[in-house]
């Protein structure tokens, strides 16, 4: 079985900015469907803002839960990544809808291909970098 050094290449500096990248990416996802669990006005006001039903927070919560587990799972995490690129797309999706500019849900989604790509040698050799 492979070490973690060898399944991130031959940088240890690599492999722990894509876990601290990424745990900042599982930390922000969890806070947000924390917040989404305990109901405050705020979220209410969100949902209305957006123009979705608040009847929904729980599923949007569940949602989050589901695809930052699957991204913060190692084996995993690739998919974790395809599935927090949709889930953010859809964030992108409303923000556009509503004429907002939907530079947060990119600039998250694009942290968390990076935090992959800086821990995973199979992302980076599918997807190779150039000078």
């Amino acid at each position: 079985m492979a070490t973690a050094e060898e399944l991130a290449g031959n940088s240890k500096g690599m492999l722990w900015a894509g876990r601290i990248l990424s745990g900042l990416i599982v930390a922000f996802m969890a806070f947000g469907a924390a917040i989404g669990f305990t109901k405050p006005e705020t979220v209410q006001q969100g949902f209305e803002h957006m123009g979705y039903p608040y009847s929904l927070h729980t599923v949007f919560a569940i949602l989050m839960i589901g695809c930052t587990l699957i991204y913060a799972i190692p084996q995993t995490s690739v998919l974790g990544a395809i599935l927090l690129t949709g889930y953010f797309g859809g964030a992108t999706a409303t923000h556009l809808r509503i004429g907002e500019p939907p530079y947060f849900p990119i600039v998250i989604a694009v942290l968390a291909w990076i935090g992959v790509y800086l821990r995973d040698k199979r992302l980076r050799a599918l997807v190779p970098l150039r000078k």
